[in-house]
């Protein structure tokens, strides 16, 4: 599964995309290379939190677009990555409670475009996704947020569950979708808020449901079993608009 589109491939491409402070998601290195080159990249990828996967030849070569990637492919994001406080801090300058989307491992990007896109219309400020087990900021997720990523912070954090306690401190609370929860038109959802959304297939993980303070379910009447994770995002979130305005 090929998300990303912001290949640099060769290793003065790389090191010098690292040195220039550029967002990289991931690293593709020739497994069992040790040349210094190779070990300078490596460091810098852990320096900055990058994910590492070392693999065979054959992969580098069926990732490589150019055929000269020297044993290392890196994948940039490409869009940079907001902080959770500067989430918090817009919402602050608009005056307004916050409201923010949380996704858990979202892999489809262009589920995830679609969902930056939602939560810029419904006036959220802004989405925080996870490092690992999700699809970044790439081309095809800007493409299909119809420009909303210019507008709305998408910030990238090490564990959902931990960051949810941390916005637990600051006054915010988290419903998240689910078929088991609550109908969602019988829950107060003003004020300060978190929506999370699961996983396209599994939904929102253990460890991060029992962190939310409430489930929400969305009714359904037709014969499939589920809306599809960017569609749930967009009526749930508009039951939270819903009720903001009234």
């Amino acid at each position: 599964m090929r998300y990303e589109e912001l290949t640099i491939e060769g290793r003065n491409a790389v090191i010098e995309a690292f040195r220039s402070g550029k967002p990289i998601d991931k690293l593709f290195v020739l497994d069992g290379c040790q040349d210094g080159p190779v070990r300078t990249i490596v460091r810098e990828a852990k320096k900055h939190d990058t994910i590492i996967n070392y693999v065979a030849k054959e992969r580098l070569d069926q990732l490589s677009e150019t055929g000269k990637h020297q044993g290392v492919i890196a994948y940039a994001a490409a869009y940079e990555y907001a902080e959770v406080e500067d989430i918090l801090a817009l919402a602050k300058e608009k005056g307004e409670p916050p409201f923010i989307f949380l996704l858990d491992n979202i892999e489809d990007p262009h589920n995830l475009g679609a969902i930056i896109r939602t939560a810029n219309l419904a006036g959220a400020h802004g989405v925080i996704i996870p490092k690992r087990r999700a699809v970044g900021l790439t081309a095809t997720v800007a493409k299909t947020s119809a420009g909303a990523l210019n507008y709305t912070p998408v910030a990238k954090v090490t564990n959902l569950s931990k960051t949810i306690e941390e916005l637990k401190e600051k006054g915010l609370w988290f419903v998240c979708a689910d078929m088991g929860g609550e109908t969602m038109y019988r829950l107060n959802l003003k004020g300060p808020i978190g929506l999370v959304i699961g996983n396209e297939g599994e939904g929102v993980s253990r460890l991060v449901k029992e962190k939310c303070d409430y489930i929400a379910s969305i009714p359904m009447k037709g014969d499939i079993d589920s809306l599809n994770a960017s569609v749930a995002a967009g009526v749930l979130a508009y039951e939270i608009v819903r009720q903001r305005m009234s």
